[in-house]
């Protein structure tokens, strides 16, 4: 059944640590209610990719905010199948060049630098000023949508991030064991949540949803039941 938003710039903003479950939960939650899913982690691997594309050190912050800011970086709904978002720089569509090891370890190093973030955060703040949104990330009910109609702090327990983390590396061809994807998944969080600028933390106001138990199609249904009795949808 189709849902009716019942307000006109609607944000959902979708906060909590890796594999959680925010990724695919909001694209579903944003299919559902037919608007834009803004993966904010696509844009630093976007970022990423741009430096890497131009042979930059992503070790090296002022370089790289300079070709960033003579950049443009668009986010929109995915055109093929498979795709949870399409994620165009400088009008070329890289989506698919963005979920490789090396992006994703490019993605940790450039999201620590302050001037990087705060591009992103001023572009993603632009994405939801006239459009609703489901906003998914790590800094995102506490920085760029502070005032969102619903916050949602998204969690799981370490082992069952771990499996699911290792179930899609296994997905791509990637090798990979459990022990080294829980290794991988507590450097993450640290760095998340102790990094000096936006780290990770748990909005005052934030809804905090464990997705441990429940199957994707079941934490849709627990987030659209809590926006009905908010009175967001109908």
């Amino acid at each position: 059944m189709k849902l009716k938003l019942k307000k006109k710039n609607l944000q959902i903003a979708i906060d909590g640590p890796v594999a959680a479950g925010k990724s695919i939960g909001a694209y579903l939650l944003a299919k559902k209610l037919d608007i834009l899913y803004v993966y904010t982690g696509a844009m630093y691997r976007a970022v990423a990719w741009l430096g890497l594309k131009h042979s930059l050190d992503l070790k090296k912050e002022e370089p790289l905010v300079k070709l960033l800011k003579k950049s443009k970086i668009d986010l929109d709904k995915p055109v093929k199948k498979g795709q949870v978002c399409r994620v165009e720089v400088n009008g070329r569509d890289i989506t698919n060049q963005l979920f490789s090891s090396r992006i994703h370890w490019g993605s940790s190093q450039v999201a620590v630098f302050p001037k990087v973030r705060k591009h992103l955060v001023f572009l993603q703040k632009k994405i939801a000023e006239n459009q609703p949104v489901v906003m998914e990330g790590r800094d995102i009910t506490t920085v760029v949508l502070p005032k969102a109609d619903l916050k949602i702090y998204m969690t799981a327990d370490l082992q069952v991030r771990a499996e699911r983390r290792l179930q899609d590396l296994l997905e791509k061809g990637e090798k990979a064991t459990l022990n080294e994807v829980i290794k991988e998944i507590r450097k993450r969080d640290k760095n998340d949540s102790q990094r000096q600028t936006d780290p990770l933390r748990l909005a005052s106001d934030a809804w905090v949803l464990d997705t441990t138990n429940l199957s994707i199609k079941e934490e849709l249904e627990v987030i659209i039941k809590k926006l009905k009795k908010l009175g967001l949808v109908e």
